[in-house]
């Protein structure tokens, strides 16, 4: 099984475009071959061993190959997770090879305090304490990832989860590392294309997976080679998977009631989510030089995926996106600078949006951005780093659904953070001076509201300084308990979209004006976490708010456009359809400041129940988030409900078992223009069992929604004609060597 879909995955690679650079088509030749011979060496039966076979003995932690969760983000300092002021997550290792799913949102899910925009199973991009799209960064090796997905919550996220090896989720203000756009938090998907350490030989892994709701169909190859001088990186993965299975109907019953009182017709589709299978494609080649004080290497990158429009039953998206990264880092350098690091990253991303088999609209960005980063050496007990970082990017949009012009951001930062140990006391505190510069080119088709003036205006320029500042304390009040408190002020500048937006967005069901005229926006928060940990057991709670003084938030208004941007265009017949120019009448949003805030909790435990014949542990989970509009004193759209969580993981020799229980309560605090969210229980289980041969090789099958709950996450734009996938097994096999 593992050989068949190794080699379909390398056959399947000739399809990845070629850069228009000849060393790219070797690169990627090079590849294909590389993997041919990889993967027969590594599903080989002569690998397997009889005298490991026969060793039933083994200690499950060995078998399992847990990795340590060490945080590579949101603290430069490079400490362990018991030692960081933020909160930090940290999925990598088998724990994350069994958690992965379709998209990046999904596969957080798990985390307190992450909830998902789910727009189907080919696109949801993380939320993190009710924050989303441009104030949650996504970070792919510590540069951000170039794409469309915080514009429209139908646009995927350029990286697919096969391939990463950890993510750190970074809950709360991380901005003086990462920018304004990472108030709500930070995503860093770890990859390792480019090594980072020494290696002398091969080490590797594989893994494919069939079945679920969608029926999918993915594997993934990831090696790694080196003579303890030089090293090599290399992966290749595919997926593909048909439309999602549905418990119920596709509407949800609150949209059903609501179009027969309106006389609308009434959405009966079941069984089945339309036009929401997808397939995807992509892989790397990445080579360091590794010396005894650091390294110096590049990769090349290549991300492809195809998937369907839910909310649009004849619209598809093709993407595409091709990324060089260069990275390298020195240490132990003397006595004024003890550490320098470099990142840069150069994205080509497009993607294509192909209605009835004709290409609708086009969406490209292009960029490169880069960060130098300096430690110093100690000045008393005093440690930490100056960094600067910069970003230049292009957008444009070109065709039917061209909503923003083509634009331009250039932005420079400056940061420094700093560390004081005292005893049983850590001071942390840092801050970010940042200078953005958006600039569009104007123009467009005529606006019909105003006659011989372009949709978009002139060309112009709009510039803001951000800063922000953050002030952190650690405390151990005993070699078990600690306590963990920030404080912080964020500024961020408004992104091309929120100013110079002004067109209609189908996706989500509205003509969206932007406001060039907006100022930054601002906010202060304060986050604590209580935290407990013995060897085997251990639990946090924390508590955030956060308060805006000005947060950018797309609102609607009382009118309605056409899709060519006239205002209130008469609709006789009442069906959603201009009459007068035949095209489809949508509400109007437009982007606006008002006072905001956010607050909640999040906490998680494990504990160890049980040890004599196999391991037991109990697992924990709880978060809840309430927003609120300050001016109007409404609530914020699509705010997760509270969540509370249970789970058991039984681990004996080779085989283990988990049963997880989540209860999403219902949601009925809600914006003005959406539906009230049933409730929902949640039953996953999941087996596995370690198979004997000369690696690490381990099958695994997953039960999803036993219950065949109607799940709908409130967070989704789409929870009312979007429902989660019914009662589904998939099985799958991991290996490592």
């Amino acid at each position: 099984m593992f050989y068949f879909l190794s080699e379909n995955i390398i056959m399947h690679a000739s399809n990845i475009p070629a850069n228009p650079l000849g060393f790219a088509s070797k690169v990627i030749l090079a590849r294909k071959k590389m993997f041919i011979a990889l993967s027969v060496m590594f599903i080989s039966p002569g690998l397997i061993s009889t005298s490991f076979a026969q060793d039933n003995t083994s200690d499950a932690s060995a078998l399992n190959l847990d990795l340590p969760a060490v945080p590579v983000t949101g603290n430069p300092l490079g400490v362990s997770s018991d030692e960081l002021v933020v909160p930090v997550a940290v999925l990598n290792g088998r724990e994350l090879s069994l958690q992965r799913e379709s998209t990046l949102g999904e596969t957080l899910k798990s985390i307190p305090g992450v909830s998902s925009t789910y727009y189907g199973p080919g696109a949801s991009r993380p939320i993190i304490r009710g924050l989303d799209g441009d104030r949650v960064k996504i970070m792919q090796n510590g540069i951000g990832v170039l794409d469309a997905s915080s514009l429209s919550f139908d646009h995927a996220v350029a990286l697919d989860p096969l391939v990463i090896e950890q993510i750190d989720v970074v809950r709360g203000p991380a901005a003086l590392l990462y920018g304004g756009s990472a108030v709500g938090g930070v995503v860093n998907a770890i990859d390792h294309r480019i090594p980072t350490e020494s290696l002398d030989g091969v080490t590797g892994r594989a893994e494919a997976r069939y079945g679920g709701a969608d029926n999918e169909k993915n594997g993934a190859v990831v090696v790694d080679a080196g003579n303890g001088l030089f090293a090599i990186h290399a992966d290749v993965y595919k997926r593909d998977s048909d439309d999602l299975r549905i418990p119920g109907y596709q509407a949800s019953d609150r949209l059903r009631a609501q179009q027969a009182a309106q006389g609308d017709p009434i959405d009966l589709r079941k069984g089945t989510l339309q036009n929401s299978s997808s397939e995807g494609d992509g892989g790397a080649l990445g080579a360091s030089l590794t010396f005894d004080k650091g390294y110096a290497g590049f990769s090349y990158s290549t991300f492809n995926s195809n998937y369907g429009s839910v909310a649009e039953p004849a619209v598809r998206l093709d993407m595409e996106s091709q990324r060089w990264d260069f990275a390298s880092e020195f240490h132990d350098l003397g006595p004024v600078i003890s550490r320098v690091k470099l990142r840069l990253g150069n994205t080509n991303y497009q993607h294509q949006e192909i209605e009835d088999g004709q290409i609708g609209t086009t969406f490209k960005n292009k960029g490169l951005q880069g960060s130098l980063e300096a430690e110093h050496a100690k000045i008393g007990n005093i440690t930490g780093v100056v960094g600067v970082q910069f970003q230049n990017t292009n957008f444009q949009a070109l065709g039917d659904e061209a909503f923003i012009p083509k634009t331009n951001t250039n932005s420079k930062a400056v940061y420094l953070y700093e560390e004081l140990p005292i005893d049983t006391l850590k001071f942390s505190l840092g801050g970010r001076l940042e200078h953005a510069k958006v600039s569009s080119d104007g123009g467009g088709p005529d606006d019909p509201n105003n006659p011989g003036t372009p949709r978009f205006g002139s060309a112009q320029t709009k510039s803001f300084d951000p800063f922000s500042a953050a002030f952190g304390t650690l405390y151990a009040l005993n070699t078990h308990w600690s306590l963990a408190g920030n404080l912080a002020h964020t500024e961020r500048a408004p992104s091309y979209n929120e100013l110079f937006a002004n067109g209609p967005h189908f996706a989500t069901g509205q003509y969206e004006v932007g406001n060039p005229d907006l100022n930054k926006e601002k906010s202060n928060g304060i986050d604590a976490q209580l935290r407990w940990k013995t060897e085997k057991n251990s639990f946090s709670i924390g508590a955030f708010y956060t308060k805006f003084s000005n947060f950018l938030s797309l609102e609607n208004t009382a009118n309605t456009r056409g899709a060519d941007g006239e205002i209130n265009p008469q609709d006789l017949n009442n069906d959603g359809i201009a009459d007068i120019s035949g095209e489809q009448i949508v509400p109007e949003a437009q982007v606006i400041g008002v006072r905001a805030t956010f607050n909640g909790f999040e906490s998680e435990a494990k504990f160890r129940v049980y040890e004599g014949h196999g391991d037991l542990d109990l697992k924990l989970r709880g978060d809840y988030v309430r927003a609120t509009n300050s001016d109007t004193g409404t609530p914020l759209p699509r705010i997760a409900p509270l969540k509370i969580g249970t789970g058991l993981n039984y681990q004996l020799n080779r085989f283990g078992a988990r049963l997880d229980v989540l209860h999403a309560f219902s949601q009925n605090r809600t914006d003005t223009f959406e539906l009230a969210t049933d409730g929902y229980t949640s039953v996953n289980a999941m087996l596995t069992y370690v198979i004997p041969a000369a690696f690490h090789l381990e099958a695994f099958a997953k039960a999803n929604n036993l219950l065949d709950e109607d799940i709908r996450d409130h967070s989704s734009f789409l929870k009312d004609i979007a429902p989660m996938g019914g009662r589904s097994i998939l099985v799958g096999m991991r290996g490592d060597f």
